[in-house]
């Protein structure tokens, strides 16, 4: 049985370290598939860019364990599909952003 938690995270946090030389290829299209339907919730969901913008970039020969931190990005949406961004039309748009920087 698949662990179907949810997850903290959008991302596996040691992503950087994890080998991928000895790992078998997955179905290209399956994974661009779940790839680009990640692309698309990004519109309102901007907590999953970096972590579908980091995934997008194994599209051409995907490994196992890119197939895998792609489900983990799915599991994070499914466990908070309560967030997001709403966007609703009115008469006073107006766009705000902030930033944290040194």
């Amino acid at each position: 049985m698949q662990d179907c938690r949810p997850m903290a995270t959008p991302m596996i946090t040691n992503w950087k370290k994890i080998d991928t030389s000895g790992d078998k290829e997955v179905d290209p299209t399956l994974y661009k598939q779940r790839i680009g339907s990640l692309t698309y919730v990004v519109n309102t969901r901007p907590d999953i860019c970096f972590a579908v913008n980091t995934h997008s970039q194994f599209m051409l020969e995907p490994k196992r364990v890119n197939y895998v931190a792609a489900r983990h990005i799915l599991r994070y949406v499914r466990g908070t599909i309560r967030y997001g961004l709403k966007y609703s039309q009115g008469e006073d748009v107006r766009l705000n952003g902030f930033t944290d920087t040194d």
